[in-house]
C-alpha cells in the first residue's frame, strides 16, 4: 500500500498536544503528515512544516497585520485565506492526499475555507466542537466533506476526546488510501430528484443517458443534496444539468431550514452549462418534522413523510411566488436553457385522486410561469404528468437536439 500524506491544520499555540496526537496516530498507521500552523498570537514548542508566517504570507498578509487588526475575526480570516491557498498549492503539487483540520468555532470557520479549496475526491475531515451544528450554513460545506464531533476536547487531551481524534486520524488516512477519484474524462449530467415514491423520471432517464455515453449523478434535493449539486455545477463538472426538483428554492423562499441557500438554481446558469429544468415538487415546502412549521406556511395542510421530514402544501398565491422566483433565477442563465412544464402535475401525490391534488394551485403556477418566463428560456408546455413516460421522452428530445447542434459534447 502506497503511503499517503495528510495535511494537518490547526492552531498549534493552543492545541499542540491534540494535533501532535493526531499526527502520531496517522504515522503509526504508516501515513505521512505535513503540519500547518494557523495560530496568530502564540508559537508552538516545535516548528511546523508550514509556519503561521508562511500561511499569512500566502494570502498576501503578515502576522503583524493580523495582530494589529485587534479583531480576532479579521485575524482568523487572514489566516483562513492563506491556509486555503496553501492547501490548494500543496494538493496541486501532488504533496498531500487528504486534509484534517481541528478546531472550535474559529478553527471550524477556517477549516471550511481550507476544505472548499480542494476538489471533489480529496478526503476532507474536520474535527470540531460544533460538528453537525446549525451554526454551519450549508453553502459553506463542500460536496464531500466529513465532520467528526470533537467531544470533550475543548481544552487538553483525555480519553473521551482521544476516541474522537483517533477515529478521525484513521478515517482520513483510510479515505486517502481507498478513495476512487471522479472520472473527469467522461461527461457527466447532474440531475436533481427525490425518491421514487414521488418522482420517477430518473428510472427511465439514467439508462438512456448512459447509453448516450454520459455518467449520471442524481442529487437528493433535501438541502445538502442541492448544495452539492450547485457546488459541482459552479466548478464546471457537468456537461449538462437536469434540474427537475427545485423544491429547495421554495423551501428557502418560505423560511424552511431545509435549504440549499439563496443561490440554489443559479450555478449552472452562471457557468453557461446547458440546463433542462422542470418544477418537480414545486408545490411542497419541506421542513424538519420535529420542529415547528415555518411561520410563512403555518396553518396549511401538512403531509408527514417520516419522523424527520414533513411537507406543507403551498397556497395558490405561494405557488405564484414560487413561479416568479424560478423565472428570476433562470433569467440569469448564460447557456442554453429549456423549462419543461408538465401541465398535468409535478409530483406523484398530485395526480387526480391523489392526497395532495390541487388543480387551482397548479393552474395558478402555470399561469405565472407563462407570464414571467424570461426571453432567454425556451418554455415547453407538455400535456403530461412529470412521472409519465412522455416527460422523459421530451427531455431526451431536447438533449438529443443539443447534441446534434454541438452544444453538448457526446460521451464515448
Amino acid at each position: 500500500m502506497t503511503d499517503k500524506t495528510i495535511l494537518l491544520v490547526g492552531t498549534y499555540d493552543t492545541k499542540e498536544a491534540e494535533l501532535a496526537y493526531l499526527a502520531d496516530v496517522i504515522r503509526a498507521q504508516g501515513g505521512r503528515v505535513i503540519t500547518m500552523d494557523v495560530s496568530v498570537l502564540g508559537d508552538p514548542s516545535r516548528p511546523t512544516d508550514l509556519s503561521k508566517h508562511e500561511v499569512a504570507a500566502a494570502g498576501g498578509h503578515t502576522i503583524a497585520e493580523a495582530v494589529d487588526s485587534g479583531d480576532e475575526n479579521v485575524a482568523m480570516q487572514i489566516m483562513a485565506r492563506g491556509a486555503a491557498l496553501q492547501a490548494a498549492r500543496l494538493h496541486g503539487a501532488g504533496r498531500v492526499d487528504g486534509v484534517l483540520v481541528l478546531g472550535g468555532t474559529m478553527g471550524t470557520d477556517l477549516a471550511l475555507d481550507v476544505c472548499s479549496a480542494l476538489p471533489l475526491g480529496v478526503p476532507k475531515y474536520i474535527v470540531s466542537t460544533v460538528s453537525f451544528s446549525p451554526l454551519i450554513p450549508p453553502e459553506r460545506l463542500p460536496a464531500d466533506i466529513q465532520m467528526i464531533l470533537w467531544a470533550g476536547g475543548l481544552y487538553g487531551l483525555n480519553s473521551v476526546c482521544k476516541a474522537s481524534l483517533s477515529q478521525a486520524a484513521g478515517a482520513v488516512l483510510g479515505a486517502a488510501r481507498a478513495v476512487e477519484p471522479p472520472d473527469t474524462g467522461r461527461p457527466m449530467i447532474g440531475m436533481t430528484s427525490f425518491g421514487k415514491t414521488v418522482l420517477r423520471y430518473m428510472v427511465a432517464l439514467k439508462p438512456a443517458l448512459e447509453a448516450r455515453g454520459f455518467e449520471v449523478a442524481v442529487f437528493h434535493a433535501t438541502g445538502m443534496g442541492g448544495r452539492a449539486f450547485e457546488s459541482l455545477a459552479a466548478e464546471g463538472r457537468f456537461a449538462a444539468v437536469m434540474d427537475f426538483a427545485p423544491q429547495e428554492v421554495g423551501n428557502h423562499l418560505m423560511g424552511s431550514s431545509i435549504s440549499a441557500g439563496p443561490d440554489r438554481m443559479t450555478a449552472a446558469g452562471r457557468a453557461g452549462i446547458p440546463q433542462i429544468v422542470a418544477p418537480g415538487c414545486y408545490d411542497l415546502v419541506d421542513f424538519v418534522g420535529w420542529q415547528p412549521v415555518p411561520p410563512r406556511v403555518a396553518g396549511q395542510e401538512v403531509h408527514a413523510h417520516n419522523r424527520l421530514l414533513s411537507s406543507v402544501m403551498m397556497t395558490a398565491g405561494q405557488r405564484r411566488e414560487m413561479a416568479r422566483e424560478i423565472c428570476a433565477k433562470l433569467a440569469g442563465a448564460t447557456g442554453p436553457t429549456t423549462l419543461i412544464l408538465p401541465v398535468r402535475g409535478c409530483n406523484e401525490w398530485d395526480r387526480p385522486g391523489g392526497p395532495l391534488r390541487d388543480p387551482e394551485g397548479l393552474a395558478a403556477f402555470i399561469e405565472e410561469i407563462r407570464a414571467h418566463c424570461p426571453g432567454n428560456v425556451r418554455l415547453v408546455e407538455l400535456d403530461a404528468h412529470i412521472n409519465d413516460a412522455a416527460f422523459a421522452e421530451r427531455v431526451l428530445e431536447v438533449l438529443d437536439a443539443w447534441l446534434a447542434e454541438g452544444r453538448i459534447a457526446a460521451g464515448a
